[in-house]
C-alpha cells in the first residue's frame, strides 16, 4: 500500500457508525507494512528535567557511536 492508497482508505472510512478507537490505526499500519515497528525512538515525558534527561541519553549514545537526534519543545 502506498500513501495514495492510504489516504483512499481512511477517507473511504465511515465517519459514523464506527467505534472510535486504534483498531482502524492498526487495521492501516499493517496494511503498510507496520512501519513504525522499525523506528527507534526514546520518548521523555514528565514535568522536570525532561532537558537534561534527554541530553545525557543523547550523549551516551554518541559516545557508543549511535547518530543521535534531539527534538525538544
Amino acid at each position: 500500500m502506498n500513501v495514495q492508497q492510504a489516504l483512499e482508505y481512511i477517507n473511504g472510512t465511515s465517519r459514523f457508525g464506527s467505534k472510535p478507537g486504534l483498531e482502524i490505526i492498526g487495521l492501516l499500519m499493517e496494511k503498510l507494512g507496520n512501519p513504525q515497528d522499525d523506528l527507534k525512538f526514546i520518548h521523555v515525558a514528565g514535568t522536570n528535567g525532561k532537558g537534561s534527561t534527554c541530553a545525557f541519553i543523547a550523549s551516551i549514545l554518541q559516545a557508543q557511536g549511535y547518530k543521535t537526534g534531539l527534538y525538544i519543545s
